[in-house]
């Protein structure tokens, strides 16, 4: 990485943050004190790190000793490839008709709240059978239903 790899004879200042390990905003708020300042191409304006320059920039990095005679700390860039991978959810078996709504009431904070617990709201709120268009009407009314039957005088008792 900053060891004493072979240098090219330009690299642009991104590739030389790569070449000692930094980010390149890092790489960019320690140029001038720790690292040096690049040269620029007269015809394109574009910055750019020489043969020597680079080997001065793997010096500090190596010695951790900036040009300005400071000392540097430079902490390790996280390993990008040891991120937990995030698996997609699984579809949840729809053995239970009331799976989206208990779900939901966990989500609202019920979370002891049972299958058989929305069972016996759902048919208490709705003899008939449970509306089809109004979910979040529902979850509502469940959630009051609930929160109201399971206050602490009626669970003591």
């Amino acid at each position: 990485m900053y060891g004493a790899g072979e240098a090219k004879t330009v690299v642009s200042v991104a590739e030389m943050a790569r070449m000692v390990g930094l980010s390149r905003a890092r790489f960019y708020q320690l140029i001038g004190t720790t690292f040096p300042w690049p040269v620029y191409d007269v015809a394109t304006r574009r910055p750019f790190y020489s043969e020597e320059l680079q080997k001065v920039c793997r010096d500090v990095r190596r010695r951790n000793c900036g040009i300005d005679g400071k000392a540097i700390l430079f902490y390790a860039r996280r390993p990008t490839a040891t991120l937990p991978v995030r698996q997609p959810n699984k579809p949840k078996p729809k053995d239970n008709q009331y799976a989206d709504l208990l779900d939901g009431l966990k989500a609202l904070g019920l979370v002891t709240v049972t299958d058989a617990q929305v069972a016996e709201a759902v048919k208490e709120l709705y003899p008939q059978g449970m509306p089809e268009a109004a979910g979040g009407e529902v979850m509502r009314a469940v959630f009051l239903h609930l929160c109201r039957h399971n206050t602490r005088d009626n669970v003591e008792k």
